[in-house]
């Protein structure tokens, strides 16, 4: 592509996902690290995810921490049409793909098919032909 080529539709889209996804991480790694704060009422959206990450609570918090740092680089690479960023982000919605299949197959049937096709569909966009050619020379188009 040469400079002020249109980026596929959609391509914004994704980068806000990603940013969006770091923020909601971050989120709920700082509250399961650092209990007591005014924070903690968000979980009033999702009782049942704080029941069963809260007795993980360190762990899990580093670990969601991580999750939105590899989020916060993949949207950086996103919006910079870097490579890295499109495998990062890549690796990042296919791993969520794995991840419901195997809620699936562990009974959580309606929640892993639902999160399956939403992941699934955003890894066939990712993986799309004028997707991926944006971010394969350094003369992608910039973001506007």
């Amino acid at each position: 592509m040469t400079r002020g080529t249109q980026l596929p539709r959609g391509f914004k889209a994704v980068g806000v996902f990603l940013f969006f996804g770091f923020v909601m991480a971050s989120l709920a790694g700082t509250t399961l690290l650092w209990r007591g704060t005014p924070l903690d009422r968000m979980w009033a959206l999702n009782l049942r995810a704080y029941n069963q990450l809260a007795p993980r609570g360190r762990v899990v918090g580093v670990l969601f921490l991580l999750l939105g740092s590899a989020l916060f680089a993949a949207g950086t690479g996103w919006f910079r049409c870097r490579l890295w960023g499109w495998r990062l982000a890549v690796a990042i919605i296919a791993t969520q793909v794995l991840g419901d299949v195997v809620s699936a197959f562990m009974g959580d049937l309606v929640r892993g098919a639902a999160g399956f096709i939403v992941a699934g569909a955003l890894l066939v966009y990712l993986l799309r032909q004028d997707v991926r050619t944006a971010f394969g020379s350094g003369n992608a188009p910039s973001v506007r």
